[in-house]
């Protein structure tokens, strides 16, 4: 048996709305707590760039409000995706449980099957869809 979104148009919904809100707390965690400088400084303390922190709050803050919003939803989750991954990879030492000491793994693995899922699903209701003037930019097999 096959569901489409327009079945269950407050599932997709309410996914759209937690994973949005999620990625925008977390990005503003980063820009307003930790501060920009504290957050390449962690990430340096990883190996990793000073560009990277910067890209991971604008994906957060950025793909959050848009999937808030319901703009180009499936492109935005897909960009996601690698964000989330990225904070798996951080975490995976610290073993499964994000109860854990440092936090495990479990959440952001959550968070890229959420990403996914609204690849698959679209935007649902109550989405503002698209802007005319961004639409040139996004590959039209992800346009919703």
């Amino acid at each position: 048996m096959t569901h489409s979104t327009s079945n269950n148009p407050f599932g997709t919904l309410i996914l759209r709305l937690a994973l949005g809100s999620i990625l925008l707390a977390h990005g503003l965690l980063k820009l307003l707590v930790f501060t920009p400088a504290g957050t390449v400084g962690y990430f340096e303390s990883l190996g990793l760039p000073a560009i990277a922190a910067y890209l991971t709050i604008f994906a957060e803050v950025a793909g959050g409000t848009a999937l808030i919003l319901g703009l180009y939803t499936r492109f935005v989750a897909l960009l996601t995706i690698p964000v989330l991954l990225g904070a798996a990879w951080v975490h995976v030492s610290n073993g499964w449980l994000f109860s854990n000491p440092g936090g495990g793994w479990e959440f952001p693995a959550l968070l890229v099957a959420l990403s996914a899922a609204l690849v698959f699903q679209g935007p649902g209701m109550l989405a503002l869809r698209r802007l005319p003037i961004l639409d040139r930019l996004i590959p039209a097999a992800l346009k919703d």
